[in-house]
C-alpha cells in the first residue's frame, strides 16, 4: 500500500515589493526557523529529524550560478542532501512527496525564494523562449499573456469586467490574509482605468513585483501523527506540459491543465470538482487567467470561467472560494507562488487560516503554473 505523506507544518515571510535589507538566504532562514520551532525537529540527527531537504531558486533570478548555495546553508544542507527545483515552487512540494512515497526519506523540508525586485524580470523572462524566432520580437510573460488573452475573448466573449472582478475579488480577499503584498481594496472602474500594459492587460491585472519566501514540511503518517494533530494529507497530483511554441497551441484553451487535474482528481476520488472539493488556491498571474484556469480545472465548461465570477461561485460565500489569500494578485513572488498556494491550502484544512478561514474545508485544491501561457501545469489535491 502506497505511504500516506501530510504536510505538517508551513510558514511564509510578508510579501513586499521590495526587500533591500535581506539577502536571498536570510529570507530563507526566516521561513526555516518557524518551520523548526512549530515541529521541534533538527538536522541533528538523522532518522529523528529532517532527513533531506528541496529548495526552489532560480540561478536567472539570484544573478548567480548554483542559486542553491546560500539557500542550503540555512536550510541544513551540510547535514543533509539538499536538491534544488528550479521552477514553480509547487514542483518542488511534489518533488519531495515523490522521494517520500518512493521510501527514500521519512521527514522533508521544502522551501522556496526569490527577489524579484533586484533584477529586471522582462529580460529574465524574454530567455524563457526560443533564441532564433520568439526571442528576437521580444516576447515576455506579459505580452505571451496579452496575446492569450486576447485568443481567449476573441474565441469566447470574456469581459473587461469579468476579468477586473477577479482582481476586485482577490484583493477583498487579501485584506485578511497578513501576508499579502496588495490589500487595499480595488473597484470595477479602478481596474478597468488602470494603466494599459500590453493589450487587453491593464497594470492591475497583473502580479506586482514581490520578494518573500514560503516552506513546508511533508511526512510520513508515522511520523506527522506525532507533529502536529491536524495534518493535511496529500491525496493527488497531477503534471502536464504544453508546447514550447506559442504558436503550436490553441491559447483559448489549457489542455495540459485539463490532463493535470484529471489525473489529481483520479487519485483523490474526485469525480466533480465543483461538488467535491470545498477551497481552491490557484495561480493567477494575470487576471484572466483564473477564469481559464478554473475552466481548465472543470469548475465548468469552457468559456464560462466569467459566469462563474458573476454568480459568486468563486467567492468566498460561495460555491467554491478561489483564492481566499487574496491570490497572485495580491503578490507572491515567481518560483514561490506555486508552493505558496500549498502553504495556503494546508493552512484552511489544518483551520488556521484564521480570518481567511473557509468554514469546514476539507478537500483543497492547489495550482502551480510556470512559462509563458501557463506551458507548465502542476495541480495538488490535499484534505484534512
Amino acid at each position: 500500500m502506497p505511504r500516506k505523506v501530510g504536510v505538517v507544518a508551513v510558514a511564509q515571510t510578508k510579501y513586499e515589493a521590495a526587500k533591500p535589507a535581506w539577502r536571498e538566504a536570510e529570507i530563507t532562514y526566516q521561513v526555516v526557523e518557524r518551520l523548526l520551532q512549530e515541529t521541534g525537529l533538527t538536522f541533528a540527527e538523522y532518522g529523528t529529524g529532517i532527513d533531506a531537504t528541496v529548495t526552489c531558486s532560480s540561478d536567472h533570478w539570484d544573478g548567480r550560478t548554483l542559486s542553491d548555495i546560500p539557500h542550503g546553508e540555512v536550510a541544513g544542507a551540510h547535514l543533509r542532501a539538499e536538491e534544488k527545483v528550479s521552477s514553480d515552487g509547487i514542483n518542488a512540494v511534489i518533488y519531495a512527496y515523490l522521494q517520500i512515497l518512493s521510501g527514500h526519506y521519512d521527514t522533508m523540508l521544502v522551501v522556496a525564494t526569490c527577489k524579484e525586485s533586484q533584477t529586471v524580470g522582462h529580460i529574465i523572462e524574454n530567455l524563457a523562449f526560443d533564441p532564433a524566432f520568439q526571442q528576437q520580437i521580444d516576447l515576455d510573460f506579459l505580452s505571451a499573456a496579452a496575446l492569450q488573452a486576447n485568443s481567449y475573448i476573441h474565441k469566447y466573449g470574456i469581459t473587461p469586467e469579468q476579468r477586473a472582478q477577479v482582481v476586485v475579488k482577490n484583493r477583498k480577499n487579501a485584506k485578511d490574509n497578513p501576508f499579502a503584498q496588495l490589500t487595499t481594496p480595488v473597484t470595477t472602474e479602478q481596474v478597468l482605468n488602470s494603466e494599459m500594459l500590453a493589450y487587453p492587460l491593464r497594470s492591475l491585472e497583473t502580479k506586482p513585483v514581490s520578494d518573500g519566501a514560503c516552506g513546508l514540511i511533508l511526512a510520513t503518517e508515522e511520523k506527522a501523527r506525532k507533529l502536529t494533530r491536524t495534518p493535511a494529507w496529500i491525496a493527488g497530483i497531477g503534471q502536464c506540459y504544453e508546447s514550447h511554441y506559442l504558436g503550436d497551441r490553441d491559447l483559448a484553451t489549457c489542455e495540459a491543465l485539463t490532463l493535470a487535474a484529471k489525473n489529481a482528481y483520479r487519485q483523490a476520488g474526485i469525480t466533480d470538482p465543483l461538488k467535491h472539493i470545498d477551497i481552491a488556491e490557484i495561480s493567477e498571474y494575470f487576471s484572466y487567467q483564473e477564469l481559464l484556469w478554473t475552466e481548465g480545472m472543470g469548475f465548468c465548461d469552457k468559456g464560462q470561467g466569467g459566469k462563474l465570477v458573476d454568480k459568486g461561485i468563486t467567492g468566498m460565500g460561495g460555491k467554491i472560494p478561489v483564492n481566499p489569500s487574496g491570490g497572485i494578485l495580491s503578490g507572491n513572488p515567481t518560483l514561490v507562488a506555486g508552493m505558496a498556494r500549498v502553504v495556503e491550502v494546508a493552512l484552511q484544512l489544518m483551520g488556521n487560516a484564521v480570518a481567511r478561514q473557509i468554514p469546514r474545508a476539507k478537500t483543497g485544491l492547489a495550482h502551480g503554473t510556470y512559462g509563458p501561457c501557463g506551458q507548465h501545469q502542476a495541480v495538488l489535491i490535499l484534505k484534512s
